[in-house]
């Protein structure tokens, strides 16, 4: 957990840090926003950043926005001013934290933050086994190909084995491959020099360098395009990096993890992914096996989630009723444990009381009692879709429309999460919506973590 403290706030927001480095954070401390912009452009990261609310947080919020620097940020105030809290949420903070701090809501933020869903749940023989080899691989600096279908916990397993490594102590630096541009992932990796090209208004450390000394994690490297496979593999072969507009290669010291839902072996035939950089990162290879194949942690993952969401909902303790642990047993889950987070968490919010009914159970391919729905409007006409489940006589686009369209309402909008249920890339979904929305198709708003991240 790395922590960057912005501001002085008269001594107390030193205090925060003092508690935060108390409970395992590693602190660092910059005076102004001009400062810290510059400590997270040079490679120094952050998972949260605490800011003095008197400073301008909303610079601070768009300029980490505008340079795709993805860390929560945190207002702190002295005393409970309450248009402090509010303007600082406005401008772009997670929380607002009143100083002089208290130990146990530091704790709780940093807790929020570091998200405990990184422990892996299991105590089904097929996951424990995968954990086992992940121990034994741990310690080493080999490369690991971790695969598995969506939804598996591909990023927690890396996250796992960063944690029983010799670098466990520094930085650990995820990528998603799928969710950045193409002309944009480059710059992500291999960092910038100002003027590099349009909108690099300051040198710009990339994950390579910002890894350095810890691991780096290449989510979903499939979706990379061939060109950028090359110079990654160079970076690899070579241990030095090349900023994208810099004269110098830069050494690099980290230890390299990829995920793919796809076979690579495959993609490697198919002539999408290149032989020797597969070699490469297929030194040990870790597969994860899916829901379906570890039916003991069904019941352990629903109430694990259970708790987890009655707590961030401030809600009251909530049990699940023996029939729903039938339904959730006899389910496909095609989502795998992130489609059964997404079921306990919608649960979670429609249970009325302390039982969580079949009632409150939407699985995919079924929905909840249906209600009564409002006469279309003219405007909304086109959007008007007949059930999933008549399919003689529609075509093959429609019916891809209209899988596409209830993935993205059974994840709330979540673009991401979508793609990965529905096993293509996020770069195919966007464009499957701009089509749909240029054809008069209502599509769902985007999640909330996606709306804030840009």
């Amino acid at each position: 957990m790395r922590l960057l403290i912005v501001g002085t706030l008269e001594g107390h927001i030193t205090a925060a840090g003092r508690i935060a480095h108390q409970r395992g954070a590693k602190v660092a401390y910059a005076e102004t926003v001009p400062a810290a912009l510059s400590a997270l452009r040079n490679g120094q990261g952050a998972d949260l950043v605490m800011i003095d609310v008197r400073l301008d947080v909303s610079e601070l919020c768009e300029a980490l926005k505008a340079e795709r620097i993805h860390v929560t940020v945190v207002a702190c105030g002295i005393g409970t001013d309450a248009s402090a809290a509010v303007r600082a949420i406005r401008a772009g903070a997670k929380e607002y934290v009143p100083l002089p701090p208290d130990a146990e809501l530091i704790a709780a933020v940093l807790e929020a933050v570091v998200e405990e869903s990184h422990a892996i749940v299991c105590r089904d023989p097929a996951m424990t086994r995968v954990l086992r080899l992940a121990d034994q691989v741990g310690p080493s600096d080999a490369s690991v190909l971790i695969t598995g279908e969506s939804g598996t916990g591909k990023e927690l397993m890396a996250r796992y084995i960063h944690r029983k490594s010799r670098r466990a102590d520094n930085n650990f630096i995820s990528v998603n491959c799928a969710a950045i541009p193409e002309n944009l992932l480059e710059s992500e990796l291999f960092g910038h020099e100002k003027g590099a090209f349009t909108g690099a208004v300051a040198r710009r450390i990339g994950k390579f360098e910002e890894a350095n000394g810890g691991t780096l994690l290449l989510d979903e490297i499939s979706e990379m395009h061939p060109r950028l496979q090359a110079k990654l593999l160079r970076a690899i072969q070579e241990r030095e990096i090349d900023r994208v507009g810099g004269t110098q290669p830069i050494k690099v010291d980290i230890r390299l993890l990829a995920t793919s839902n796809r076979n690579l072996e495959d993609e490697v035939r198919a002539g999408n992914f290149r032989e020797d950089l597969y070699f490469r990162l297929n030194v040990m290879n870790i597969r994860l096996p899916s829901l379906r194949e570890r039916p003991a942690d069904i019941e352990l993952l629903a109430e694990h989630f259970v708790n987890k969401y009655t707590e961030a909902n401030g809600l009251g303790r909530k049990t699940i009723a023996p029939e729903v642990l039938d339904m959730l047993r006899a389910h496909h889950w095609r989502g795998n444990v992130r489609e059964l987070e997404n079921t306990m968490h919608r649960a979670v919010l429609l249970s009325a009381g302390e039982v969580i009914g079949p009632e409150a159970i939407m699985l995919s391919g079924t929905g909840l009692a249906p209600a009564a729905s409002p006469a279309p409007t003219p405007a909304s006409t086109s959007a008007v879709r007949p059930a999933a489940g008549s399919l003689v006589g529609r075509t093959v686009a429609e019916v891809e429309r209209d899988l596409i369209l209830e993935t993205l309402n059974h994840t709330f909008g979540n673009r991401t999460h979508a793609a990965n249920i529905l096993g293509i890339s996020i770069r195919t979904l966007r464009n499957k919506l701009k089509q749909y929305s240029e054809e008069g198709v209502s599509i769902p708003a985007p999640g909330e973590g996606e709306r804030a991240a840009g």
